[in-house]
């Protein structure tokens, strides 16, 4: 196992501890709500209580948090599969016999059935995102993550890798054509549905995030000033890290279905 290899599933295994402790922190939001509910149901019945609506985000939140860590989950399943031999220990493998087809026919129906229903979802779910539009990081260098939006062409299931293609190289890009990248599952994020604003995850106001940046397609580090439910519209109040004018940073609009949860460990 490389060092990146392994740097991938410490990563993912810090990741997944801190969507445990985030799960643990809403939970005891939604007990001390239901507490108050049910000491004082006729709360929900004054003007202004938003009680039931603040019930609903949080469990909203729960769930998509659930959903991630299964998705981190079957990463880091797939990831552990790759380097785990197949077979119990020490097991010597039996000649097979007979003629290439069946050779191929055998280990084809082995491939299947050594496939755990996590493993199978975690594959589905990738192979979900073709032609879709992702956040991908495309870039190797050790010292900053760069972070653009690509639109993935196809996800290999026997190489378990993303091809992605970007549409917008930008101008320091050697060329001028779009450009074609094959990426592991934890150099992407899936965007949030822009369809379907009530089943997204909301950050909240003070939470550094990683955002398209207006205008471009690139995504970088920023901190929630106020939400789409405060703003009562589909758009983030985001500050960008190093974005200052004048001395401050100005406060920039981004939609909801541009921001993305900042990875574990992201330098910029």
């Amino acid at each position: 196992m490389s060092s990146p290899d392994i740097a991938s599933i410490l990563e993912n295994s810090r990741e997944l501890d801190r969507l445990r402790k985030e799960q643990e922190e809403v939970l005891v939001e939604i007990n001390k709500l239901h507490k108050k509910l049910q000491a004082t149901p006729e709360v929900v019945e004054k003007p202004g209580d938003s009680s039931l609506s603040r019930l609903k985000s949080l469990y909203i939140q729960a769930r998509d948090l659930s959903e991630r860590e299964v998705t981190i989950s079957n990463l880091l399943l797939s990831q552990l599969d790759t380097f785990l031999p197949s077979g119990p220990p020490g097991q010597q493998r039996r000649k097979m016999e007979g003629n290439d087809q069946k050779r191929k026919r055998m280990k084809s129906d082995s491939d299947i059935s050594r496939l755990s229903p996590s493993m199978r979802s975690h594959i589905e779910a990738c192979v979900s995102l073709k032609d879709e539009q992702v956040a991908a990081r495309v870039t190797s260098d050790a010292e900053k993550d760069e972070w653009f939006v690509v639109k993935v062409i196809n996800f290999d299931e026997k190489t378990k890798e993303f091809e992605v293609l970007d549409e917008e190289p930008g101008d320091e890009e050697e060329g001028s054509g779009q450009k074609k990248y094959k990426l592991p599952p934890s150099c992407i994020i899936p965007f949030p549905k822009r369809n379907d604003p009530a089943s997204t995850q909301e950050f909240p106001a003070g939470r550094q995030v990683l955002a398209v940046y207006p205008g471009t397609t690139a995504l970088y580090k920023a901190t929630v000033i106020s939400t789409p439910r405060k703003r009562k519209s589909d758009e983030y109040l985001l500050e960008f890290d190093d974005d200052e004018e004048d001395g401050a940073l100005p406060q920039r609009t981004v939609p909801f279905h541009k921001v993305v949860q900042l990875p574990e460990g992201h330098r910029q």
